[in-house]
């Protein structure tokens, strides 16, 4: 298992040295320019797509602003935030993943990730395209500070809520903005979840999961996950927790809906669709047992 772990590690690096660096003529030099577009979605509420990739979010209260995942660290996202405010900050990891804390490096703040993806971040930050991205700009990644189910952040006339959702990875968290009835569900709650991974729950936990935190429909209307262009309306929610209910109950082989391959850059897995506009579950069998 530890052998297996290891290599799935190192098909995981090899994506991202692929998906997130620019090898401008063979150099190996890193493309930084202009990477991360802003867009303000809200009074308090900016989105930063990474170029397509990932996207991370700058929520500004009276005090304090909050970015939510600093993405693939290959722009300067500090910079960028400070383009738009010049608040005292804080940093919040939804989970472990390279493309959601290696932007973590341009701050010297607090950085929050719950720790039972301390582990899954140290992996990722061993990546060897990371640590060379370090030992260019003089940089390192800054350690991280637990945050737990129920912690709040208060940024001034905003709070934020740390919501635990183990799944896509053992220690992610949704992040509940209450005054303005968002949720921020990093990759645990999007149209395309990914739970074929070593990392990720079985699927029976996962819907525990799902069921534990249900409450979360009644203090939010919209959803901001880590790939999106824009909101989702909180249903997206309830879709994806029927659709995993559905997949353990039919295992994938339903009358309506059906498991079919999918092709990802670890092999072939399987995705399941949980409703009719394309949003799928990617799992593996084993994630069924």
């Amino acid at each position: 298992m530890v052998k297996y772990r290891r290599k799935a590690v190192r098909q995981i690096r090899d994506k991202f040295e692929e998906t997130s660096k620019e090898n401008i003529k063979g150099t190996g030099v890193f493309c930084v320019a202009n990477r991360i577009k802003t867009k303000k979605i809200d009074d308090c509420i900016w989105l930063m797509d990474d170029n397509g990739q990932a996207t991370g979010y700058l929520v500004c209260g009276e005090k304090k602003a909050a970015v939510i995942d600093t993405m693939n660290g290959i722009e300067d996202v500090h910079a960028v935030v400070r383009e738009i405010t010049d608040l005292p900050l804080v940093v919040v990891n939804t989970h472990g993943h390279c493309d959601h804390i290696f932007g973590n490096i341009y701050f010297d703040c607090d950085c929050y990730l719950h720790p039972d993806d301390m582990k899954v971040a140290a992996e990722h930050s061993n990546f060897p395209s990371f640590r060379k991205l370090c030992s260019e700009k003089k940089l390192k990644m800054p350690p991280f500070k637990p945050i737990n189910d129920g912690d709040v952040i208060d940024l001034g006339g905003l709070t934020l809520e740390a919501v635990s959702i183990p799944g896509h990875t053992p220690g992610g968290i949704c992040v509940l903005l209450r005054e303005k009835r968002v949720l921020f569900t990093g990759d645990s709650i999007n149209h395309h979840l990914w739970m074929q991974l070593d990392e990720s729950l079985p699927l029976r936990k996962f819907l525990e999961n799902l069921d534990r935190i249900s409450w979360v429909t009644e203090k939010a209307d919209r959803i901001l996950h880590g790939h999106a262009q824009g909101f989702d309306d909180i249903s997206l929610f309830d879709s994806l927790r029927s659709g995993v209910k559905e997949l353990i109950e039919t295992r994938g082989k339903g009358k309506k809906r059906q498991s079919i391959d999918y092709k990802w850059f670890r092999g072939i897995a399987k995705q399941f669709p949980f409703d009719d506009a394309g949003s799928v579950i990617c799992y593996s069998d084993k994630k069924l047992d």
